[in-house]
């Protein structure tokens, strides 16, 4: 269940980030064929209005806070107040700000140097300053929401999420995170805090239900249909890193859960479940150690195409590690 207040708080940041995207690309498109001359005329009104909506959702993040916690009953006293003004003509990265979005006219002037018409270089100078600009301000809400969270003693945040999203959000909404784990996120994300205790319940949009209602930007038939078969989100989203063709090196480490899965298949086999080897200790004793990983497996994909039935299919997900549960019925699942 989302907050009343957190969901409030996106559509406020949202209608202030395209505000000051419109007023951004009308500045812009004042610009003419000598970039630097142009941009000392346009720059600091274009800096000054993205400072100026920095300073509103940095003040909008930071209340969000203790209405969230209201709302959800844990009220939390804090140790500090948050100063808005800090995240206003700053950059995500510690630099003025007005240095980042004259990168927007570096950006032209690459164009110009690839051989674009003037027209054309501005066209891609101005997507990327839509895009710094949309980012800074993002970005100015998110830290001054962190801040408040981490002046309340016990208190951390979850994910929110705003569908559709790309994979990389999808697999961490929802998720619980202490107050200093920082928020990762990549250019153009709009996703939020949620301030709540560890123990607070579901919050937001879990990953499953998010790829189940096609929330999720580019996620393959296959992964969809692993998903609905019983599939965890997370494991098949994840096992697009390491993916060479149709297999993956993802999960296959020693400790990695499809790895825990194949060993456990093996005991019930009867067949040797690891291969072992011998080291002293510190203190002299001897201790057995895992050395083996586990080859590359199939991705979902793979299992798809190869599967001669949806059973087939089901069992070859649980055995590579995609229905994530208790090892033992887990692996008696694929057997």
């Amino acid at each position: 269940m989302l907050p009343q207040a957190t969901a409030d708080l996106y559509r406020v940041q949202q209608r202030r980030t395209l505000a000051a995207l419109g007023l951004a690309r009308r500045e812009w498109a004042k610009m003419g064929a000598d970039f630097d001359a142009s941009w000392s005329e346009i720059g600091p009104r274009v800096v000054l209005l993205t400072a100026s909506a920095q300073l509103g959702a940095a003040r909008a993040g930071a209340l969000s806070v203790p209405a969230v916690l209201s709302e959800l009953g844990q009220s939390v006293e804090p140790l500090a107040e948050v100063d808005p003004s800090g995240f206003a003509g700053v950059a995500s990265d510690g630099r003025p700000l007005d240095s980042l979005l004259q990168g927007a006219v570096f950006r032209s002037k690459q164009g110009v140097a690839g051989g674009d018409s003037p027209q054309d270089a501005l066209l891609k100078g101005g997507t990327w300053l839509d895009m710094a600009v949309h980012t800074m301000i993002a970005d100015a809400g998110r830290e001054a929401a962190g801040v408040a969270i981490a002046a309340r003693p016990q208190v951390g945040w979850v994910r929110m999420v705003n569908p559709p999203c790309c994979s990389r959000c999808a697999i961490l909404s929802g998720k619980w995170f202490k107050w200093n784990q920082g928020f990762h996120r990549h250019p153009r994300c709009d996703c939020y805090h949620i301030p709540a205790a560890e123990h607070t319940g579901e919050l937001g949009w879990a990953p499953d239900d998010l790829i189940k209602e096609g929330k999720v930007t580019g996620v393959t038939k296959a992964e969809q249909q692993a998903i609905e078969d019983g599939a965890d989100a997370i494991a098949v989203l994840n096992a697009r890193r390491g993916a060479q063709g149709m297999w993956t090196t993802e999960g296959t480490t020693r400790r990695g859960y499809a790895s825990y899965i194949k060993r456990e298949l093996a005991k019930q086999r009867g067949e040797i479940a690891k291969e072992t080897a011998t080291r002293v200790g510190k203190r002299g004793y001897v201790k057995d150690y895992v050395v083996r990983r586990t080859g590359p497996r199939p991705t979902p994909a793979a299992i798809y195409k190869y599967a001669t039935s949806r059973e087939d299919a089901i069992k070859l997900l649980a055995a590579n590690g995609y229905i994530v549960g208790d090892i033992r019925t887990v692996a008696a699942a694929a057997l």
